[in-house]
């Protein structure tokens, strides 16, 4: 889903199409961070999924920001856009090019953890 901003309201709007996309009796765990439009008191999280919040002010700890940082330093960095239309074309051909193939998720994505003793 791509839009020209986020808030709540587009928060749910994601929300509500990722639960119905899930196959019948299946339950989504999301993590993600604790921006404002994560955790406003309009946010509705459907009953087929659940959310772990990371701990504020840790990037560090959410992968998807990896992910982020790949796609703008390697798709969208240095370049200006004609209009909305050609950086959603861009952000497309990014994510199908970038987040579409296993190898490269599992490259940027990949975090190490260690626990302390």
């Amino acid at each position: 889903m791509l839009s020209p901003y986020i808030n709540v309201e587009i928060t749910n709007i994601f929300l509500e199409q990722f639960a119905h996309e899930l196959a019948s009796g299946v339950h989504a765990v999301m993590v993600w961070d604790q921006a404002g439009f994560h955790t406003g008191k309009a946010l509705r999280i459907p009953e087929n999924v659940s959310i772990i919040a990371l701990p504020p002010y840790s990037p560090e700890l959410n992968p998807m920001e990896n992910l982020w940082h790949y796609l703008r330093s390697h798709h969208w960095s240095n370049r200006a856009f004609a209009d909305y239309a050609a950086l959603v074309s861009a952000a497309e051909t990014a994510w199908k090019h970038s987040a579409c193939n296993p190898d490269t998720i599992k490259s940027v994505c990949k975090a190490l953890y260690t626990l302390a003793q």
